[in-house]
């Protein structure tokens, strides 16, 4: 008798409009390509888990620009902080595009977007569903708040173009984060097989160890 195939499922909690996300989500692809190179007998399930930062923003959004100098300070002090990111974004190979973003969106239409994926698609169709929108954003400055955008973007990963129930989304979006969400400060923020977690955009190079110590038994 075949022993049952290894599962490793990778929980990751995150946010549209957070550049460390994208980085983040470039070095997990990293590590989870590596790992199937060492361990071609697991397989790897990722669960994608929406953590707003900015729920508050209204529907239609903010002025981008107006918004950071409000919430940082000074012009200097974002400019400041955007070249951590860009230098951060260039090591993980993440072309960020700032001064193309007019918008500062709600993510929540984003958000139940990736869900209906989760729901109707492939797990690959909704890895490419994040990826296009997080590209979209940062890299096109188009705004992902916008249902037409989504449509769009949804179509070209072979997704319903429809908009779909918000409330799907936030009945996904619940249930399988209650055990951890308390222990969630910031995103992204990711769990591997509920045993083990690990915050901020750490490198493929401690995703991968993470994601090897998971598949150890106890």
């Amino acid at each position: 008798m075949h022993s049952p195939e290894p599962t490793l499922t990778v929980e990751v909690y995150f946010d549209f409009v957070c550049p460390w996300c994208l980085i983040g989500k470039r070095q997990l692809d990293d590590a989870a390509s590596r790992l199937a190179e060492l361990r071609p007998d697991v397989r790897l399930r990722m669960a994608w888990h929406s953590y707003p930062l900015l729920p508050d923003v209204p529907a239609g959004g903010l002025p981008y620009q107006a918004f950071y100098v409000a919430r940082l300070g000074s012009p200097e002090a974002v400019a400041r902080r955007r070249a951590q990111v860009l230098q951060a974004g260039q090591a993980a190979g993440v072309p960020f595009a700032f001064d193309r973003i007019a918008m500062m969106p709600n993510t929540a239409a984003a958000h139940a977007r990736v869900a209906q994926a989760a729901a109707v698609g492939t797990e690959v169709q909704q890895r490419q569903l994040i990826d296009r929108i997080f590209m979209a954003y940062f890299n096109g400055g188009r705004d992902i708040g916008d249902a037409s955008v989504l449509a769009q973007l949804a179509r070209e990963c072979g997704l319903p173009a429809e908009a779909p129930d918000p409330g799907g989304e936030r009945s996904q979006g619940r249930h399988p984060q209650a055990k951890v969400r308390h222990l969630v400060s910031g995103v992204p923020f990711f769990v591997f097989d509920a045993s083990l977690a690990l915050a901020g955009a750490v490198s493929a190079d401690t995703l991968l160890d993470a994601m090897l110590r998971a598949l150890t038994p106890a």
